[in-house]
């Protein structure tokens, strides 16, 4: 069979069945229709927030030092800043989401927000899916709702340093108050954290200040007492002048101590001042909503050209089945000659009441 053959045989069987086909094109249209028709609007919404701190704080310090009269080399450079955190970092931690889908929301009558999502998954889940149970201890409503949050809260921070919430749902009912939770949550852990670490460097250097100044008292109590004992002999004599010098070096190195750990003392009671962060809220998670639906023409042009599709393969698979099996023995075995055997036309003639016979 040639491709010549082929297609004359493919437009014969096509020109016959053509109504079938697109008669199957406009059931799957119509089914793909309806079927977009049924899947919910996901309606989302976002939230922008921008931390106020200031994250430079040489100039802090060098601010502290000069107010203390410090500046000198035995002063210290500042107290670190390395227990920081991000936003980012603190908005996807698993303890700030349990945080949030464990908090009760009054306009839906003080239920938790891990079962209000639960819900809203049972109301929209397909026909072919498992609805989700309601747990019954908490343990497994934070798991669940974690997993919930997650799979429509994302957290990020831009290149501007804009940090972004955004939550998506098909109930528009739950964007505003869960992503008003969400920036509530974080704003009081990120508040927390900062001042948590201020006050644990305040209260590192002042116990280091009360230390060294109980260490310096009893510098001087060992002056008076080596003093006193000294009183009925000559202190020009080097065994009592070595040990007044050796308190004297001893007391200047811890004063010197003292002035850096002063220096840092003030720092973090400054920190300690300035430690609540202010975090802006630019962008409200306020109606209207972005919204999301699926296009019925869309898939309803879709489902016309998949059925045409089917259609065709269904009533042309015979030929092409018998056309790919031909060609499939011509590359194994080669093409094969198809011989005509010629037939030799004798002409018998019989004498037979004068008439003849040709075979």
């Amino acid at each position: 069979m040639t491709v010549v053959q082929l297609t004359k045989k493919i437009v014969i069987r096509l020109g016959r069945v053509k109504y079938i086909i697109l008669l199957m094109g406009i059931v799957c249209a119509a089914m793909l229709y309806f079927y977009a028709k049924s899947k919910p609007v996901v309606y989302s919404t976002i939230a922008s927030l921008y931390p106020l701190t200031a994250n430079d704080n040489s100039k802090g310090g060098n601010l502290i030092s000069a107010l203390t009269g410090g500046g000198g080399s035995d002063m210290s450079s500042g107290l670190s800043q390395e227990a920081s955190i991000g936003l980012e970092d603190l908005a996807n931690s698993r303890s700030t989401r349990e945080a949030v889908i464990l908090e009760k929301i009054p306009a839906f009558n003080n239920r938790t927000i891990a079962s209000l999502l639960i819900e809203n998954e049972n109301k929209y889940i397909s026909f072919f899916e498992t609805k989700l149970a309601m747990p019954t201890n908490e343990v497994d409503l934070k798991g669940l709702g974690v997993d919930l949050l997650s799979k429509y809260l994302t957290a990020k921070t831009n290149k501007s340093g804009l940090f972004i919430i955004s939550f998506s749902s098909t109930s528009s009912e739950l964007l505003t108050p869960v992503t008003r939770t969400m920036v509530e949550k974080v704003t009081n852990f990120y508040t927390e954290l900062k001042i948590k670490k201020a006050k644990s460097d305040f209260d590192f250097t002042d116990t280091k200040i009360d230390s060294l100044k109980r260490e310096m008292n009893s510098y001087d109590r060992k002056a008076v007492r080596l003093n006193n004992t000294t009183m009925f002999t000559s202190p020009d004599k080097i065994e009592y002048t070595i040990p007044k010098e050796n308190l004297i070096n001893d007391k200047t190195l811890i004063v010197g101590i003292y002035n850096g750990a002063s220096n840092n003392r003030e720092e973090a009671l400054w920190r300690l001042q300035r430690a609540t962060p202010i975090l802006a809220v630019l962008d409200e998670p306020e109606p209207p909503y972005g919204s999301i639906a699926p296009s019925t023409k869309l898939y309803a042009m879709g489902g016309f050209i998949l059925g045409c599709l089917l259609g065709i393969l269904i009533f042309l698979a015979d030929i092409l089945y018998k056309y790919s099996k031909l060609q499939v023995n011509n590359a194994i075995f080669g093409k094969e000659e198809i011989v005509i055997e010629e037939t030799t036309i004798v002409q018998i003639e019989t004498q037979t009441d004068n008439t003849s016979t040709t075979i």
